[in-house]
């Protein structure tokens, strides 16, 4: 029997709590729980009765039944609440095995949701996103994914693409009559549009990464010039090893705060100087590869003499601080670079409001779309190349099957995220990194 037929059971709490809840999915799941739960069950509520192996009480549990389509995976499926003894959890699991399920892999309930048509893949995904968010910016955006809202985004654009593909389609039937169902200005109109939405939704990555994953801060600078004490300022404990010593610190350390809903991780590196030590070369050169990946880089001086010229990208924000303003606090600064005392704690709050002021976070609503999964950005972009090809053919008036080979490319790779279209080999990776019971 494929196991995608057979009747799935997991914890679907961790260990520890009070309470764990087991979850139970597939056709044979009510005739499984019938052979060790007192009553019978009704669809839709919540029952207390007794969980017995025989004439043995396991536990006092609540159970409820979700009949088939009307649940989380499509399927019967039947959540048991018990106590949260990890012996009692065990035994309901084993007496249910025992009795005819099978024990679920990682994320198969999400899984099979997804293959009955419950949830689009980008919503499986979500899932996993949300479980893993550890700030208010980054689960929003997966609840907001989660909830449907990018997904029927997406269908859109496919049902627009489809109607444009039949249009081209039908000129391909009556090629020999050189007849042109689609007028080209109104047909490059609708590309035009489809291609503009495409490419904001891929350039909404560059927040969405950002909100998921936290925003990478490089703490930079000479030597002795406070980075570590502002590092342990900044996460509110002795973190980092403060030292009058130049070069104490020979490797980068992170530490991740939540600054208004937003994940920065911060990172204190090894100063920046001429060196003949072996140890504090290597942690220089790791600043170095640190600085090419932070999204923020705080330049942290106690001179102004010692502002230095920092090779970044343009995507790259950079903040020149002056600290130690509590020994010289009349010392004349430019305007935008920020004064504060690490040490005493004098002008923190207004370096993280500086901090929150480069995250474009007037972007980030309720109900707007940000893309934050990067295998969706990397389909977005074949979308989107796809789409400026068809453009060019059509200016180019090349014949309506390059234009329409060009609109499928770009349909397929839209499809490819809600998994209209897709492979074993992808949805293995995507499920394979969710927790059992999920």
């Amino acid at each position: 029997m494929s196991h995608l037929a057979s009747t799935i059971v997991a914890p679907a709490t961790a260990q520890g709590g009070a309470i764990s809840i087991i979850r139970l999915s597939g056709s044979n799941g009510t005739d499984i729980i019938k052979r060790h739960f007192s009553r019978p069950l009704e669809d839709r509520r919540a029952l207390f009765g007794s969980f017995s192996d025989g004439d043995k009480i396991i536990d006092e549990v609540v159970v409820t039944y979700f009949k088939a389509p009307r649940s989380y995976t499509g399927e019967d499926c039947v959540e048991i609440s018990c106590h949260g003894s990890q012996w009692i959890v065990s035994e309901i699991v084993r007496l249910l095995i025992s009795s005819g399920a099978v024990a679920a892999s990682p994320g198969e309930f999400t899984q099979r949701a997804f293959l009955n048509g419950k949830i689009a893949l980008s919503q499986a995904e979500a899932v996993a996103d949300l479980i893993a968010s550890d700030s208010r910016a980054s689960a929003q955006v997966a609840i907001q994914q989660m909830r449907g809202g990018y997904a029927q985004e997406l269908r859109v654009l496919n049902y627009e693409l489809l109607n444009i593909l039949s249009l081209l389609e039908l000129e391909l039937d009556f090629a020999e009559e050189d007849v042109e169902f689609a007028d080209r200005g109104v047909l490059g109109g609708l590309i035009e549009k489809l291609h503009c939405r495409v490419r904001d939704l891929a350039s909404s990555f560059s927040l969405g990464n950002v909100l998921k994953n936290g925003v990478p801060v490089a703490i930079v600078g000479k030597p002795n010039v406070g980075k570590s004490t502002l590092l342990n300022r900044l996460v509110g404990e002795e973190r980092a090893i403060v030292s009058s010593v130049a070069g104490t610190t020979r490797d980068y350390i992170e530490e991740a705060i939540t600054i208004d809903g937003i994940v920065f991780r911060f990172i204190d590196t090894a100063g920046l100087r001429s060196s003949t030590d072996e140890i504090e070369l290597i942690g220089i050169e790791r600043t170095y590869e640190k600085l090419r990946q932070a999204a923020i880089v705080i330049q942290l001086i106690d001179n102004m003499d010692d502002v230095e010229e920092l090779s970044l990208s343009a995507e790259q924000k950079l903040m020149v601080v002056l600290n130690k303003i509590d020994s010289n606090p009349t010392v004349p600064t430019p305007p935008d670079t920020l004064k504060i005392s690490a040490k005493n704690g004098i002008g923190i709050s207004e370096l993280r409001f500086a901090l929150l002021s480069l995250i474009p976070k007037g972007s980030l609503s309720q109900h707007s779309l940000v893309v934050s999964n990067a295998r969706h950005y990397e389909a977005l972009q074949r979308g989107a190349s796809a789409f400026s090809r068809a453009l060019q053919a059509l200016s180019d008036a090349l014949p309506s099957d390059l234009i329409a080979s060009e609109i499928r490319n770009g349909l397929y790779s839209l499809q490819e995220i809600t998994g209209e279209i897709t492979t074993d080999d992808i949805l293995g990776n995507i499920f394979k990194n969710f927790c059992i019971g999920k």
